[in-house]
C-alpha cells in the first residue's frame, strides 16, 4: 500500500502474553487496507528473550522489532514513529484487539480528513463481565471509552509527529504522554478528531493493590500543570478527579497529628473526625457502584485510606520535579511547512 493513505503501526509491548492477541486480531483485520508494516518495540529492560510475533499471520514478513530500553511507553513510541516513511503511523496498545472491519474503518477515516487534521482517533470498547456489576478497576479501565486522543487506537501524520517532536518522554508510565501530545499537536495549528474505526480493549487482570499504584501518574498531573497551565484539563477533555478532596482529607489527618502532639485535644478530635468522614465518603463513591463482594468491599475500604497521601506525596513529588520543565514542540514555521505538504 502507497500514497496519502500508507500508514504503519506502532505496538509499545513490555512482553506480555496480550501482544499475541493484538497481533493476531491486527494480522485478522488488514486484509483489504495492510499496513506498510507493523513496528513492536520491545521495552522491557535490560537482556530479554527475543519476541514472538507468528501471531500476526499474514503480516508477519511485515513485522519488524526494535528495543527501547524499558524507557516507557512514550520512549518506546518515540524509537518506533522515528523509523517509519509511511505518511501515517498508527499507534496501537499491546492490551487491544481490532475488529474484523478496522482496516476497512481505518482507510475511511484517512481518507476523510482534510489537509489540517493531525490525527484520527479510533473508538475504544471496554467489554465488562455480565451478570453483576464492575469492580472499581474494571470501571476505570471502562473510562477509556470516552478519553480523547487515548494512544490505544490513535492515528497521526507521521510529518505531525516529526514537527512537534513526537512523545514527551519525561512522561514514564501510559498515563497522560497521550493528552501532552494532542495539546501540542492542536496548540501548532491543527486539528484532531474521532474516526469510525472500532478497537476492543479487554480489562486485564490485576492485584487488590492497582489502584494504589497507579496514584504515581498524579506526578505526571504535576507535569502537566507546568508545561501546559491549569486549564490543560479542560482543553484536553480529562476528567479533573478527586485530587481536591484528597488534597482536603490529607491536610485534615496531618492537621488532626499536629493537634495532638501540641496537646489540642479538641481541635485533634475535629480534624481527624473530618478525616474519617472523608475518608468514609470516598470509600461509600466506590463501593456503590461496584459488586459489593467481600473481597472488593475490603479492598476499597483498605485502599481509600491510602490513596488521598500517596496522591499528594506524588503530585508534590511531581511539582518539585518538574518545577523547571519546558514544554516540547514544533520549531518556527514547522507545522506551517508541514500543512503545506500534508496530502
Amino acid at each position: 500500500m502507497s500514497g496519502p493513505l500508507a500508514y504503519a503501526v506502532v505496538v509499545p509491548t513490555i512482553g506480555r502474553a496480550c501482544l499475541e492477541e493484538c497481533l493476531s486480531a491486527l494480522g485478522a483485520a488488514t486484509a483489504c487496507h495492510p499496513p506498510q508494516e507493523v513496528v513492536v518495540v520491545d521495552d522491557r529492560p535490560g537482556p530479554a528473550r527475543e519476541l514472538s510475533v507468528r501471531a500476526a499471520g499474514a503480516l508477519y514478513g511485515r513485522v519488524r522489532t526494535l528495543r527501547s530500553g524499558g524507557r516507557g511507553p512514550a520512549a518506546a513510541r518515540n524509537t518506533g514513529w522515528r523509523t517509519v516513511t509511511a505518511p501515517w503511523t498508527v499507534f496501537l496498545d499491546d492490551d487491544v484487539q481490532v475488529l474484523p472491519d478496522w482496516s476497512h474503518r481505518l482507510a475511511q477515516d484517512l481518507r476523510s480528513v482534510d489537509a489540517a487534521t493531525g490525527g484520527v482517533q479510533g473508538r475504544l470498547a471496554v467489554p465488562l463481565p455480565a451478570g453483576r456489576r464492575p469492580t472499581d478497576w474494571e470501571r476505570g479501565t471502562a473510562g477509556l471509552e470516552s478519553a480523547a486522543w487515548a494512544t490505544a487506537d490513535m492515528a497521526y501524520r507521521t510529518a505531525v509527529l516529526a514537527a512537534v517532536d513526537g512523545f514527551d518522554e519525561r512522561f514514564p508510565r501510559a498515563f497522560r504522554e497521550d493528552a501532552d501530545l494532542a495539546l501540542r499537536v492542536r496548540g501548532a495549528g491543527w486539528t484532531l478528531r474521532q474516526g469510525r474505526r472500532g478497537t476492543r480493549h479487554p480489562v486485564r487482570a490485576a492485584d487488590r493493590w492497582v489502584s494504589v499504584r497507579a496514584q504515581r501518574g498524579n506526578a505526571d498531573d504535576a507535569l502537566m500543570n507546568r508545561l501546559h497551565g491549569r486549564d490543560w484539563w479542560a482543553r484536553a477533555q480529562a476528567p479533573r478527579g478527586r485530587f481536591p478532596a484528597h488534597l482536603l482529607v490529607t491536610g485534615a489527618a496531618l492537621a488532626g497529628f499536629g493537634c495532638a502532639l501540641a496537646g489540642r485535644r479538641r481541635a485533634a478530635a475535629a480534624a481527624m473526625a473530618l478525616w474519617a468522614l472523608g475518608t468514609a465518603e470516598f470509600a461509600l463513591a466506590r463501593i456503590r457502584p461496584g459488586p459489593r463482594t467481600a473481597g472488593e468491599v475490603t479492598t476499597m475500604l483498605a485502599t481509600s485510606v491510602v490513596i488521598p497521601p500517596l496522591a499528594v506525596r506524588h503530585r508534590l513529588d511531581g511539582a518539585i520535579r518538574h518545577r523547571r520543565a519546558l514544554p516540547v514542540g514544533a520549531g518556527p514555521g514547522g507545522a506551517e511547512a508541514v500543512l503545506r505538504n500534508a496530502p
